[in-house]
């Protein structure tokens, strides 16, 4: 089995926050850019049911896990459950600009469904992959700023922080598979992620392109002048597809742990950035909301 490197001194911190209540977020919230707005509307519309599966598939796996995991494995779950509230409030504010979002959740739901019936170890191999995933969306967001600068505050002040604690706990899934997977040759470990991996990349741009290419058609922008937009603002500038393309290959290597690459700094970084935006505790809603 594979040595887990994840950081001895780590502590994974549910931070209970709330973001954008009340506030006037504009249609076009990151920079009155239609396509950038759309990438996180899009991506934001698929948090909910997604870290749901996330949790499930953790959760079938926590017990015979050492203490240590057990407890960032309770972690992890905490902090998914406040991103899926927040992430509900945000998509409230989606749905209020007049975007329907049924044809991406409709979309969700179908890739979902391809894990119905299959053993709990495949939900945690894509869950697996999926979380290395946003990890490397969370590093390169909060390590360069140009992805959310001119955003509206309350927004951006959200994914700043849902991707600092993405950081936090990039290693939980990772950690479970590794438990999960104790009794597997190396070589049949890695072939299953590698697929999975392979696989889950393929399902992600195809369901973000689609969910893009919907919301900028309910704005009225279509055609291969707007696919050309899109396409430069994922590898051209800021190019967050380009950017990750080294973390997503490191995933492959040999010896590979999300832990290789420690980052934490980042989250003090993404803190000291979203800490004025923080909704005061007077005017928070119950969590129920």
């Amino acid at each position: 089995m594979a040595k887990a490197t994840t950081p001895a001194d780590l502590r994974i911190t549910p931070r209970d926050l709330r973001f954008g209540r009340g506030a006037n977020i504009p249609r076009w919230w990151l920079n009155d850019d239609p396509v950038a707005t759309a990438f996180y509307n899009a991506l934001s519309v698929t948090f909910p049911k997604g870290e749901g599966f996330f949790v499930d598939s953790v959760r079938n796996f926590r017990e015979g896990t050492s203490p240590r995991l057990h407890g960032e494995i309770q972690a992890f779950i905490k902090q998914e459950v406040i991103h899926t509230r927040e992430h509900v409030a945000f998509n409230r504010h989606v749905t209020d600009q007049g975007y329907d979002v049924v044809p991406l959740e409709r979309d969700l739901d179908a890739a979902l469904a391809l894990t119905k019936g299959k053993p709990p170890i495949a939900s945690l191999a894509a869950t697996m992959a999926l979380e290395h995933f946003t990890a490397m969306l969370a590093h390169e967001l909060i390590a360069n700023p140009k992805h959310l600068a001119g955003g509206d505050e309350q927004a951006t002040a959200l994914w700043k922080w849902h991707a600092a604690e993405e950081i936090e706990h990039k290693g939980v899934a990772y950690d479970t598979w590794l438990h999960a997977t104790k009794d597997w040759s190396r070589w049949q470990r890695w072939r299953v992620k590698a697929i999975v991996m392979i696989a889950t990349t393929l399902k992600f741009f195809q369901g973000r392109r689609r969910g893009m290419i919907e919301l900028l058609r309910q704005d009225g922008l279509t055609g291969p002048k707007i696919w050309a937009r899109m396409a430069w603002y994922a590898f051209g500038n800021p190019g967050m597809a380009r950017k990750i393309l080294g973390a997503w290959i490191a995933f492959f290597l040999p010896g590979f742990h999300p832990w290789n690459h420690d980052d934490r700094k980042l989250i003090g970084l993404a803190e000291s950035d979203y800490a004025a935006a923080v909704l005061p505790r007077a005017v928070r809603e119950p969590v129920a909301a």
